[in-house]
C-alpha cells in the first residue's frame, strides 16, 4: 500500500506509548493475542499521529494514547507525553461491527485450518485478513479525518486494537 499523503510530516506527531484501558480480555485467541502483541509493538516503532489542535492550544505532541470502549464507543484517550489529559475523542462502533464480526470469523477459519493442517487454506484466510485489515484502515482514517491525521499503516494497527477491545463485549 502506498504511503498516505495526508500522513502528519513533523517528528512529534507520534505516539509514544498506546496502551488499551481497563482489563485484558481473557478470551483472546493465541492469534488475535499475537495480532494485538504485535500491533502495540507496531505502534511503538513507528506510526504518525496528529490530532487537529484545538483553538488556544498548539501542543504538537509526541502524545500517549488510551484506548478503550465506553458506551458503545472508541474512546481515543490523548495525552501529552507526560501522561496528563489532552483530548478525548469518541468514535461510534457501528460502521466498525461487520468488520471486526468479520476479523473474528476469519481468525476462528484460521486457527481451524492451522489445526487441520490445511497449508493453502490458511494461505487464503491470511490474505482475506490482510484485505480486511486494509478495509478497516481505510474506515479508520475516514472517520477520524475530521479529528485526527494518522498514516495507513498506524490506521490498521488502530483497527487491530479496536477489535481486540471490542471482543470483551
Amino acid at each position: 500500500m502506498s504511503a498516505d499523503t495526508n500522513a502528519p510530516q513533523s517528528p512529534t506527531a507520534r505516539l509514544i506509548r498506546v496502551s488499551l484501558d481497563g482489563e485484558l480480555p481473557s478470551r483472546l485467541t493465541s492469534l488475535a493475542e499475537a495480532d494485538r502483541t504485535q500491533a502495540l509493538l507496531d505502534l511503538q516503532a513507528e506510526n504518525c499521529f496528529a490530532p487537529h489542535t484545538r483553538p488556544g492550544n498548539d501542543d504538537q505532541g509526541p502524545y500517549a494514547l488510551r484506548l478503550s470502549l465506553q458506551e458503545g464507543r472508541l474512546i481515543f484517550d490523548i495525552r501529552r507525553a507526560d501522561d496528563t489529559p489532552w483530548l478525548a475523542i469518541g468514535l461510534v462502533l457501528g460502521p466498525f461491527r461487520s468488520l471486526i464480526r468479520d476479523y473474528y470469523m476469519l481468525i476462528d477459519s484460521y486457527e481451524q485450518a492451522v489445526a487441520e493442517g490445511r497449508e493453502a487454506r490458511i494461505e487464503a484466510i491470511d490474505m482475506g485478513r490482510r484485505g480486511l485489515h486494509n478495509e478497516g484502515a481505510a474506515l479508520m482514517i475516514a472517520r477520524l479525518k475530521d479529528k485526527v491525521d494518522i498514516d495507513f499503516a498506524t490506521a490498521r494497527r488502530l483497527f487491530t486494537l479496536l477489535c481486540v477491545l471490542h471482543r470483551r463485549i
